[in-house]
């Protein structure tokens, strides 16, 4: 059997020649055991709670178990330990692949898969499918809590609970979703206020992502409009000392509505405590971008007597002669007042495929729409029993409020449906507990599906999964390439390869503002995106695995190159750039891995360490004895 490709033991010496494995006895490898790992790992000692005292190689597939954690400790080269009495390497791979062949072909003869709960939706695999059927980008964290995660991962149905309290969640979540999508003509004046974090950095060398050209900070997001009315734009801001005289830019897809002075009164901690307000401004329904930045007034360097760090919001206060400018710190849109209906909006263009133009024609068109809706958010075929529940909420809501209310109840039935919020795979009739069976066709595309676009699947796919031939090895193979090839497979890298190797947690670490005060939120996205394009360009041109330890090229843009200190990288874009220096080879130089693997003040080869061993080699430490204190911070490991 060929060495598990991607684990610590490799078939190769330091020399560079390739190892063979022997040709060992059953006996001759369990006093290979006896000899190098008992002395550690017996009935006394317990080494790692473990004891192989009475271990028979011949006995792997009863003792699996303890045979994969053998397997794992050998593959990473851990076992037996630096500086211990060691076999030949050869001897060692042997042993491994031994271990590995008995477990698995047992494992092939037993065919006991185990049992796959109801796996539901979570916050990321809900937002992708409101996208994909309603042309709607959501945020679901404003909703929905947080995902469990499990061995790194936030989709493991076994830690997916389910309790009245999510229920209730996805039903607000549904209802807020459809008044988005549908529109609302008769919309109450509401506010919602958009806050930057305070790490976004707001000088004139750094532009919020969705800002027009020629600005600097501000706060970029995507709005939803519920009717053509007026709305009104209030922000609120922080200062240095003494600034005056900035404009800002209000605009909605890229074009100004409204250009709001800064200046007046401002308080002696240079904070304007009171929002600025625009005038009212008309703007038509739908979700758009809604950005309110400053106007940039200069580029080049700047000449002050110390240069402003790029963490802007430390350096607000800043003593006499410094660059100090102002921070929009929150954005708050506020309406619709006289709201005058609901414009055509390309979310509601996929909805209203159909309009009847008498109330005969009302019953029809509804149905239509519906099935449609409902097939994409279910990610099947639909057939009486699906749509007859529908056409009741339909109904209920047209007897309410007219046809585009009926659609809107009807749509947020579609939302809080087991079969939306739920993948529930279909057992084969007359099936025995326990009894192996072969997977549903459509499950099966459903299961192909959601892991390579975290989404339902498509038409191909679920043609070739009712005509029964997906399963078919030619078939699976020629249909997962596809899917690795569709732009929607960057899920892989967004999802899977993100939380393996647990980008999220970048988030959690702050570098303190005094040792490195050009750390900054953009920096921090950059980062991370860094990761994400490079996994997914190791997908999509079919690399080898390996060269996510070798690599010499990465994708940068400017802001994440200046930080590396690679020239000749210009822009916002991000490209395929190759490193100069090798010590930044692999994701292990990425800044998003060195972020955080750190501590807020200075690095952690502790933290390193352990983060290279759980997420690249899935040998997680053991927990450290109870009592033991955490090391001391010197001056010398300050900063560094």
């Amino acid at each position: 059997m060929a060495a598990r490709s991607g684990e610590g033991l490799q078939g190769f010496t330091s020399a560079g020649s390739w190892l063979s494995p022997l040709v060992m006895s059953s006996d001759e490898l369990n006093d290979v055991i006896q000899q190098y790992c008992v002395r550690c790992h017996n009935d006394v000692t317990l080494r790692g709670n473990l004891s192989l005292s009475e271990f028979d190689i011949a006995k792997a597939p009863q003792l699996a178990e303890t045979a994969e954690k053998m397997i794992v400790k050998l593959r990473a080269g851990m076992m037996p330990l630096p500086g211990a009495r060691r076999p030949s390497p050869d001897t060692l791979l042997t042993l491994v692949e031994t271990l590995e062949t008995l477990i698995d072909e047992a494992a092939d003869e037993q065919r006991t898969p185990g049992t796959r709960p109801f796996q539901r939706l979570n916050r990321a695999e809900y937002a992708r499918l409101i996208e994909d059927v309603l042309g709607l980008r959501i945020d679901p964290e404003e909703w929905l809590p947080a995902d469990q995660i499990s061995a790194s991962f936030d989709n493991i149905a076994d830690v997916q609970a389910m309790s009245p309290t999510l229920m209730d969640a996805y039903m607000t979540a549904a209802s807020e979703v459809a008044r988005q999508a549908v529109g609302q003509a008769d919309a109450p004046v509401t506010a919602k206020t958009y806050t930057n974090p305070a790490t976004v950095s707001q000088h004139e060398w750094e532009a919020v992502e969705g800002a027009p050209y020629g600005t600097r900070g501000g706060i970029s997001v995507l709005h939803t409009f519920p009717a053509d009315g007026e709305y009104i734009f209030s922000m609120g801001f922080i200062s240095g000392w003494g600034e005056r005289f900035h404009d800002i830019d209000i605009s909605v897809e890229g074009e100004r509505v409204a250009l709001v002075h800064y200046g007046g009164d401002i308080d002696f901690q240079g904070r304007k405590t009171f929002p600025v307000e625009t005038d009212p401004v008309f703007i038509r329904a739908g979700q758009r971008r809604v950005t309110a930045a400053f106007i940039r007034q200069m580029d080049g360097p700047y000449e002050d007597l110390i240069r402003p760090n790029d963490w802007s919001l430390t350096g607000t206060e800043a003593s006499y002669g410094t660059t100090s400018l102002p921070h929009l710190i929150n954005l708050t849109l506020e309406g619709p007042h006289n709201p005058v209906g609901v414009s055509d909006t390309p979310t509601r263009r996929r909805i209203f495929t159909c309009r009847p133009t008498s109330a005969d024609e009302e019953e029809s068109c509804s149905k239509s729409i519906l099935a449609g809706l409902a097939a994409q958010a279910y990610g099947r075929s639909l057939d009486q029993e699906d749509i007859e529940p529908l056409m009741r909420f339909y109904q209920m809501g047209a007897g309410e409020g007219g046809f585009e209310m009926g659609v809107r109840t009807a749509l947020e039935a579609i939302l809080t449906s087991p079969h939306f919020l739920f993948r529930m795979e279909k057992e084969p009739d007359n099936v025995e507990p326990g009894e192996v069976y072969e997977l549903d066709e459509v499950d099966l595309a459903s299961r192909i599906s959601f892991f390579l676009w975290g989404t339902n699947p498509d038409e191909e796919l679920l043609r070739l999964a009712r005509s029964g031939d997906l399963s078919k090895p030619k078939n699976l193979e020629r249909q997962a390439r596809r899917l690795l090839m569709d732009p929607r497979s960057e899920a892989l890298a967004t999802r899977f390869a993100s939380l393996w190797l647990q980008l999220q947690d970048l988030e959690k670490v702050r570098p303190d503002a005094f040792w490195f005060p050009n750390y900054s939120q953009q920096l921090a996205v950059a980062m991370r995106r860094e990761t994400e394009l490079f996994f997914d360009n190791l997908v999509r041109e079919d690399r080898s695995l390996l060269e996510m330890y070798s690599a010499d090229y990465s994708f940068l843009n400017e802001r994440l190159a200046n930080h590396y200190d690679i020239p000749g990288v210009v822009g916002d874009e991000f490209r395929r750039v190759d490193y100069p220096r090798e010590e930044r080879r692999g994701v292990l130089g990425h800044g998003s891995v060195l972020v955080q693997t750190s501590l807020g003040n200075r690095t952690s080869p502790v933290l390193r360490g352990k983060w290279v061993m759980q997420v690249l080699l899935g040998t997680p430490p053991p927990a450290p004895p109870p009592g033991v204190p955490d090391l001391e911070a010197t001056d010398e490991t300050e900063g560094t």
